[in-house]
């Protein structure tokens, strides 16, 4: 028998025992004012370093848009075309064609209250690299599409079947560099999302 088998063989005797799943029904089947999930939505995205604006239709949010001179901006939302360019023009370009794109503004499918994630497909970016190489990023989802958990957003997601997807809650970030927050180290400098109310 060799080191490796012997190894091996300690694992398998020393397993713990097994034991059943948490019964995660009082998760889903748990009331949620539609307040409080939009109040935690809020608090959560604040506390890790993204920004929430409440407008009442998709229309508005051209006026919160800061837009510096000549800077580049793409979008899926067809609303939004008269301020940006239609990112899906540029799905199945090279990453290196969206290097300088100053604002993405996608729309998400959904977020999550507890951890402020929103849930983007592949056919909601536009193409899968731009929420992750643009300068800044923003948002757009309903009110009503905010659920409380990660269980209630697995509940949500399953059944479906997508090329690329993922959560994606705050700016870029990383605290590994002499133990010091330094937002927009690998990604989007900035996140705004913005929950549409009626």
């Amino acid at each position: 028998m060799t080191s490796r088998d012997r190894i091996l063989a300690d694992v398998r005797r020393n397993q713990p025992p097994l034991v059943a799943a948490p019964d995660i029904t009082a998760w889903e089947n748990k009331a949620h004012s539609a307040e409080v999930l939009l109040q935690t939505f809020a608090t959560v995205a604040g506390n890790v370093g993204g920004k929430v604006v409440l407008v009442d239709n998709v229309d508005d949010i051209k006026s919160h848009l800061n837009i510096p001179e000549g800077g580049r901006v793409l979008t899926t939302l067809p609303e939004l075309l008269d301020v940006a360019d239609d990112a899906a023009l540029f799905a199945g370009n090279a990453p290196h064609d969206l290097a300088n794109v100053d604002l993405a503004i996608l729309r998400a499918e959904f977020g999550v209250a507890e951890n402020s994630a929103l849930w983007l497909t592949e056919k909601l970016m536009g193409t899968r690299v731009l929420p992750f190489i643009c300068q800044h990023l923003a948002f757009v989802v309903n009110a009503k599409d905010i659920v409380p958990d990660m269980h209630a957003a697995y509940v949500r997601t399953a059944g479906t079947d997508h090329g690329f997807a993922a959560f994606i809650a705050g700016p870029s970030k990383t605290a590994d560099i002499e133990q010091s927050l330094v937002l927009g180290a690998h990604g989007p400098r900035s996140l705004v999302i913005f929950v549409v109310l009626g």
